[in-house]
């Protein structure tokens, strides 16, 4: 098969589409013949050389794909040859075909087409996790998402409207907080002159976040600190603002509000399982009920992975650009 490979780490032009041996599913594992993959950032620092796949997993870039089944591995049941699917992978989704250990296995959902569903599986396991399964956002309550028209808060934003919080989001243009508000964002906050702390209160009449998705980790830290509401809950999923931040105890005590977190990517397998299936019985219904739609900026094929990567790279989408097996 052919696959996108790194020889060397480096910028764009250091993915290479070349031939490698075909994957071999094992006990419990599938094999998914490739549809369509999707760009992440954690791909692209896996391509710097700055986050290695964890032990075992494939070595070519890719966290999800979508595809048709093409084998079963002994022990696995409830998949047949054929079945469409998307899958939320350790690695290896830019390449023609990808095992996939059975319980990270979903099936396209209703309504959503085969290519389509590749922009799911990462964005959705991240959001429910964090959003729901750690920070517990409950209807009524206002959630605050960085990035709002990332493939992450695109899918924040209607999930969050889906069980009745109202959403707040940060973006840097004017037209990606005109397509956050068409998924339903309440409060549109342009990061390069508004301060979202302000807003944030502003909007909640002075009470704050209940629950921050942040994207940021050390430069917005002591102000998604600020911007929480008493009880509050701040999640963070990535470090695109640094690793190191100074938190204010003090305030936090003073809140009662808590921090936490957390990658996808690492966790173990029953871990990752159980997320699937908390979102195969939460989100998946949402999708056959026009609730939550997948939000893709471009297509393009697999074999131009780099001008994927420099799209994302510079922040020129909303939602999430797909790569396209042959």
């Amino acid at each position: 098969m052919q696959a996108i490979t790194i020889p060397e780490p480096g910028g764009p032009e250091s993915l290479v589409w070349a031939e490698v041996p075909d994957p071999q599913p094992g006990e419990g594992e599938v094999l998914v013949e490739v549809a369509a993959s999707a760009v992440n950032r954690a791909d692209i620092m896996q391509r710097q050389g700055f986050y290695d796949p964890p032990p075992g997993a494939s070595p070519y870039p890719g966290l999800e794909c979508s595809g048709r089944v093409a084998a079963l591995g002994p022990g696995v049941s409830g998949w047949a040859v054929g079945d469409e699917v998307c899958a939320l992978l350790s690695g290896g989704g830019y390449a023609e075909k990808v095992v996939v250990p059975a319980g990270q296995l979903l099936p396209v959902p209703q309504g959503v087409d085969l290519k389509g569903a590749a922009a799911l599986p990462e964005v959705v396991c991240t959001v429910w996790s964090n959003v729901f399964m750690v920070a517990h956002l409950r209807p009524g309550e206002t959630l605050l998402v960085h990035g709002g028209s990332s493939g992450i808060g695109t899918m924040a934003i209607q999930l969050a409207k889906a069980v009745g919080a109202k959403v707040a989001v940060t973006a840097g243009t004017k037209e990606k907080l005109e397509r956050c508000a068409e998924l339903g964002a309440d409060v549109l906050i342009n990061y390069r002159d508004q301060d979202f702390v302000a807003e944030v209160k502003d909007a909640t009449g002075g009470a704050g976040a209940d629950v921050i998705l942040d994207n940021m980790g050390a430069k917005y830290l002591d102000r998604n600190v600020q911007a929480l509401a008493v009880n509050g809950r701040l999640a963070i999923i990535g470090m695109q603002g640094g690793r190191k931040g100074e938190l204010n105890i003090g305030t936090l005590l003073a809140k009662r509000a808590a921090v936490s977190a957390t990658s996808l990517r690492a966790r173990p397998l029953e871990e990752k399982a159980a997320i699937v299936a908390a979102v195969r019985e939460h989100v998946w219904p949402l999708f056959a009920g026009g609730h939550v739609r997948p939000v893709v900026d471009r297509e393009m094929p697999m074999s131009e992975a780099a001008e994927g990567h420099r799209v994302v790279e510079g922040s020129g989408h909303i939602g999430k650009v797909l790569l396209i097996a042959p």
